[in-house]
């Protein structure tokens, strides 16, 4: 490795929290084991990691609580979640709480190392083409694709019945959302296929990564509701259209 990964793993089961640490170190990752979700936090807060594997289920803090709270302030460092349950409303409570991936009990090592690399590789964004737009205007919106941004432009004011003044001022997307943005907006008033966005944004099109495309959806809908210009449409088995009406449409 080029530098040494960090890697923050809060793992309650003591013989699990240390083999993973042992191994992952072997891998040569720069490891810090923690045994519940309030040391965990504490280290979080002491130090830059490059990447979080929580488990869920843990005293003091469980894995979701300590997620939520992580994402308060940053929405960037990778989550990894590790857990004993498999029943899809905890996995999509886990994409809810901030989540890039979600890894059942039991697993296999080499499958832990394949998705700590998947997720690494996604948080660091794709890269625009040379030919691409930096920039998109989408009603009353401009996004900026490399500061990763959604700005409502100050003139139009008269674009949003309700009145709205928050969120004015630029907002800052996740990784994840300003790709699944511009997946969007390259496809624009066309169908962006399911799998592709899957594909290009979560690098694969299983079930776990649609449930969290789905709540990425959702939020970018609310980011853009405040203009009835501009719509991100459901098309039932395909995909998704966004749909932008420019003035007089």
């Amino acid at each position: 490795m080029e530098s040494t990964i960090k890697l923050l793993v809060c793992e309650d089961d003591n013989n699990l929290g240390n083999l993973l640490a042992q191994y992952l170190v072997a891998k040569g990752y720069q490891v810090e084991h923690c045994k519940d979700g309030k040391q965990g936090w504490d280290a979080y807060t002491k130090g830059k990691h490059d990447l979080l594997i929580l488990d869920v289920m843990m005293p003091i803090m469980d894995g979701f609580s300590l997620a939520k709270k992580i994402r308060q302030s940053d929405d960037r460092t990778p989550i990894i979640f590790l857990t004993a349950k498999s029943m899809k409303q905890d996995t999509i409570t886990g994409f809810q709480a901030g989540a890039d991936d979600y890894l059942t009990k039991p697993f296999s090592m080499e499958e832990l190392i394949l998705r700590i690399n998947a997720v690494l590789k996604r948080s660091r964004g794709l890269a625009p083409k040379e030919e691409e737009p930096t920039k998109h205007q989408l009603g009353g919106f401009v996004f900026d694709l490399r500061k990763q941004t959604l700005t409502r432009s100050t003139d139009q004011a008269s674009l949003f019945p309700n009145g709205e003044e928050e969120h004015a001022g630029p907002r800052k997307l996740t990784t994840k959302e300003t790709d699944l943005l511009r997946m969007l907006c390259l496809h624009r008033n066309g169908l962006l296929p399911r799998e592709t966005a899957l594909k290009e944004v979560w690098g694969d099109d299983n079930y776990f990564n649609g449930r969290s495309m789905d709540v990425y959806i959702a939020k970018l809908r609310k980011y853009l509701a405040s203009d009835p210009r501009v719509e991100i449409l459901n098309v039932h088995g395909k995909g998704f259209r966004l749909i932008t009406k420019e003035d007089g449409d």
